[in-house]
């Protein structure tokens, strides 16, 4: 028998000076398939708002994939709605015929970052299964759900209603996130066709049940997409206005006060919108750079051109060789 506790402790804090959403230029803007906005940011330190808050990008992976800072906590998508999408293991308690097996108790903690209490759902599968999540950093809560059955004729697919699966909200405001298990018998009553508890926090209908779910010895190594919520900073939208020459929100963009948490956020006027045309429009052959409302290519050392797809593109450089002169003197 063997227990492993995962918790991965993760401290952002964000002093914006640039306009959220505009990658500064010569920085990169993708890891892979995920597009790295301001202000979150990758690469070089010159490209970060801080050395605690950027993405990491792991190109040891084909393609690349981002990290949320030094931890193993993968992200998948950041919007500039102000939430982002990360990727986090199942936590689970498995027995056998002499009792407990081994168990993982999933876990982490986020400084800056909330776990948003309207995108995610707290799920638990098996039918010995009470699941419990804690937390204990800035506001201490405890939460989870009940699962039970005694045959599998009575799980119905795509329901979690706590009959094999059971589903409930996450507190609001909540930064951490510690998961554990505990079975009324050990699931010796139903270990035929359920051996595990299983318990994840997950993006809203990112999830639906199966029955086959309970018998899938692999399903433990299954990951499931979470949101976090995140804001710009600690000032509210009155008190970020005053400090101009910090302010985040500059031209064609307004500043809105989240409904999670602290902080503020940018979001753009009627009519205008963040668009990396590095991104969306791939107009450079050379490298390309993505500015606030444009983008500007150019070529690597060697070559020479404007580096547009549509311009002179980007060409070795032709080496002059100059013509020899032979002069008769008489």
């Amino acid at each position: 028998m063997f227990k492993v506790l995962a918790v991965f402790a993760v401290t952002l804090t964000v002093t914006a000076t640039s306009v959220a959403g505009q990658a500064k230029a010569g920085c990169q803007s993708n890891c892979g398939n995920t597009s790295i906005p301001y202000p979150f940011e990758t690469g070089s330190t010159d490209c970060n708002i801080s050395k605690r808050f950027f993405i990491r990008c792991n190109t040891s992976f084909n393609p690349p994939k981002a990290f949320l800072t030094t931890s193993d906590i993968e992200v998948l998508h950041i919007s500039l709605n102000g939430y982002l999408r990360i990727q986090y293991s199942v936590g689970y308690d498995c027995y056998n015929s002499s009792g407990s097996a081994y168990y993982f108790y999933a876990g982490f903690r986020l400084s800056k970052f909330l776990i948003s209490h309207t995108r995610n759902k707290f799920t638990a599968i098996g039918c010995d299964t009470y699941a419990y999540v804690e937390g204990f950093t800035g506001r201490t809560y405890s939460t989870g759900c009940v699962s039970f059955c005694y045959d599998v004729a009575d799980l119905v697919n795509r329901s979690c209603s706590g009959i094999g699966c059971c589903q409930t909200a996450l507190p609001k405001g909540v930064t951490d996130y510690e998961l554990s298990f505990d079975s009324y018998w050990k699931h010796s009553k139903v270990l035929s066709f359920n051996p595990c508890s299983y318990g994840f926090a997950v993006e809203d209908g990112a999830y639906s049940f199966s029955v086959s779910d309970l018998s899938n010895i692999n399903f433990s190594k299954r990951k499931f997409p979470i949101i976090l919520d995140w804001t710009i900073g600690n000032q509210s939208c009155m008190e970020a206005k005053m400090d101009v020459d910090n302010y985040a929100c500059k031209q064609n963009s307004d500043c809105i006060d989240p409904e999670n948490g602290r902080g503020y956020l940018c979001k753009c006027l009627h009519g205008f919108q963040d668009i990396n045309e590095c991104e969306t429009l791939k107009p450079c052959s050379g490298t390309c750079h993505n500015l606030p409302g444009s983008y500007n290519c150019s070529c690597p050392k060697g070559f020479e051109g404007d580096g547009r797809k549509k311009g002179t593109g980007c060409n070795p450089k032709v080496k002059q060789h100059f013509p020899v002169l032979v002069g008769t003197l008489g």
